[in-house]
C-alpha cells in the first residue's frame, strides 16, 4: 500500500516477517514503461488475503511484503503506449497487474484466468522479475461521482461475487431466489447486487446475531440461522442460486438441499476441503460452481453498474497507522463489511 509511483522513493506499510506486523517501508517502483499507468493511490480496502500473505499462512510470502489489492486513486502519469487513460482520470488496481495478454482469456479480457498466470498485485512476480508490491498499473476508470472510498472494496470482495453473478445470469432473472452463506465484506456485497437485480434473498448464517443487521440494515428478504434444521427444513427446495462466501470448513449438503431443480450454488471462498454426496448434485440436476475475481471487462461492467444503481459497500475508513489493529479486529469479525485505508491523508 503505497502513496507514490514509478521512478520515485516509495513509503508504504510492509511485513517483514510471518508475525504479519506491519510498519513504514521506504522503496522504490521500477521506471515507468510504455504499457505503465502510474497512479497516486488515494485509498486501499483490507482484505483477508492481506492478512494471510502478511502472516505467510500459504508458505509463499516474499518479505518484506506490502499487500493491498483494492486500490483507488488517481493516474499521474501515462507510457507511450496507453491510450484508454489519461493523467487525472479516477482509476483502480484489483487483484493482478499483468498477464501474458495473448491467450485466449486475455484476449477476452478475463486476464485474471490467464493460461500462463496472471501477476498478482502483491507478492507476485512480475516479467521484469520484480516482486510486486501494492499495484502500479491499472486497468479500470472510476466514474468522477463514485466515492473512491467506497470503490476500492468493490475490486475484489465486490468483483469476486458479481463475476460470477452475472456469469450465470442473476442479473437478468429479477424474482428468482438467492441465498448468501456468510455476511462479511463478500456476502454483504452478494446481498447488495442481489437487491439490485431484483432477487428474492435470503442469508444463510449459523448465527442469529446478524439478523437484525441483515434484514434492517442490508434489506434481506429473510434470514436462516443454518444450525437450526426445522428453519433449514422449511427452506428446502427454496433457492435459485446460493453464493457461499463462508471460509471456514462447513457442510455442503444441507446448503445444496435449499437449492431447486437445476439451482447453482457458487463457491467463491476457500474451505479447506469441499464434500458432498453425488446424490444431492444428481438428484435434482443442480451445478456447483467455483469463481474467483475477473478481469478487466467484468470489472469495468461492476464500476459502471454501481456507479448507475447507487451501490455502495459499507465501510469503516482508517489511517494506516491502525493497519495492525484493523487485521487483528478483521480475524474477530469485527468489521462492518469492509475497512477501508485513507492512505492519501495519513500516510506521511
Amino acid at each position: 500500500m503505497s502513496s507514490l509511483s514509478a521512478n520515485e522513493n516509495c513509503l508504504g506499510w510492509a511485513s517483514r516477517d510471518a508475525s504479519g506486523v506491519l510498519s513504514p517501508y521506504n522503496f522504490s517502483r521500477r521506471t515507468l514503461r510504455s504499457d505503465d499507468v502510474s497512479v497516486k493511490i488515494t485509498h486501499c480496502g483490507v482484505c483477508y488475503a492481506d492478512l494471510i500473505w502478511c502472516r505467510n499462512a500459504l508458505g509463499d510470502s516474499k518479505y518484506p511484503l506490502m499487500p493491498g489489492h483494492e486500490i483507488v486513486g488517481i493516474v499521474k502519469e501515462v507510457g507511450s503506449n496507453v491510450d484508454l487513460f489519461k493523467v487525472g482520470d479516477h482509476v483502480g488496481v484489483g487483484t493482478c497487474v499483468n498477464s501474458c495478454r495473448d491467450c485466449d482469456y486475455c484476449n477476452d479480457e478475463q486476464e485474471v484466468y490467464c493460461e500462463k498466470g496472471a501477476v498478482a498485485t502483491f507478492n507476485g512476480v512480475d516479467d521484469d522479475g520484480s516482486i510486486t508490491k501494492g499495484g502500479y498499473s491499472s486497468y479500470i476508470v472510476i466514474p468522477d461521482n463514485y466515492p473512491l472510498a467506497s470503490a476500492a472494496p468493490l475490486l475484489c470482495a465486490g468483483l469476486t461475487v458479481y463475476a460470477p453473478m452475472v456469469r450465470h445470469k442473476m442479473n437478468q432473472q429479477p424474482g428468482k431466489s438467492l441465498g448468501v452463506i456468510g455476511l462479511g465484506g463478500l456476502g454483504h456485497m452478494a446481498v447488495k447486487f442481489g437487491k439490485a437485480f431484483g432477487l428474492n434473498e435470503t442469508i444463510l448464517s449459523t448465527s442469529i446475531s446478524k439478523k437484525e443487521e441483515a434484514l434492517s440494515l442490508l434489506g434481506a428478504d429473510r434470514f436462516v440461522v443454518s444450525s437450526d434444521q426445522e428453519q433449514m427444513k422449511a427452506a428446502s427446495k427454496s433457492l435459485d442460486f446460493i453464493i457461499d462466501t463462508a471460509s471456514g470448513d462447513h457442510p455442503f449438503d444441507p446448503y445444496i438441499s435449499l437449492l431447486k431443480t437445476g439451482g447453482v450454488l457458487v463457491l467463491v471462498s476457500y474451505a479447506s476441503e469441499v464434500k458432498f454426496s453425488p446424490a444431492s448434485l444428481n438428484i435434482g440436476m443442480k451445478t456447483i460452481s467455483g469463481s474467483v475475481t475477473g478481469g478487466t471487462k467484468v470489472t469495468q461492467e461492476m464500476i459502471d453498474f454501481c456507479a448507475a444503481h447507487e451501490v455502495y459497500p459499507n465501510i469503516e475508513i482508517i489511517p494506516i497507522q491502525n493497519v495492525n489493529e484493523a487485521h487483528e479486529r478483521l480475524i474477530k469479525g469485527d468489521v462492518r463489511y469492509r475497512f477501508v485505508i485513507d492512505i492519501e491523508n495519513s500516510l506521511k
